[in-house]
């Protein structure tokens, strides 16, 4: 199961990595603690609403643009479909011997 705080940590990590920003700059800009900013971006600690704000002013990005992108990464997970069974084709050709793998 996804949590929230992970994907949120994920995003904010992404954003920080992308801005070319160090863990240490951004905690600094948006008056963390440097060892809790990590713990919000690794998912083990969850962000306040107003740790949100502050982190999303220190990134100069809007909170609605981190809240979209978490909610993107929900979407993503939340519409791959994992089939219960294995399909028949494959098991055909497995047992004919006829499967290849290409990799």
């Amino acid at each position: 199961m996804t949590l929230v705080r992970q994907e949120i940590g994920e995003v904010l990590r992404d954003l920080r990595q992308q801005k070319g920003y160090t863990l240490r700059q951004v905690a600094s800009r948006a008056s963390v603690a440097l060892g809790y900013l990590s713990e919000i971006e690794r998912g083990q600690k969850e962000a306040s609403s107003e740790i949100l704000g502050s982190v999303a002013y220190a990134l100069d990005v809007p909170i609605s643009k981190i809240m979209h992108l978490v909610a993107a990464r929900f979407e993503a997970v939340e519409t791959v479909v994992i089939p219960d069974t294995v399909p028949a084709e494959f098991v055909a050709n497995f047992d004919t011997g006829s499967y290849t793998n290409t990799h």
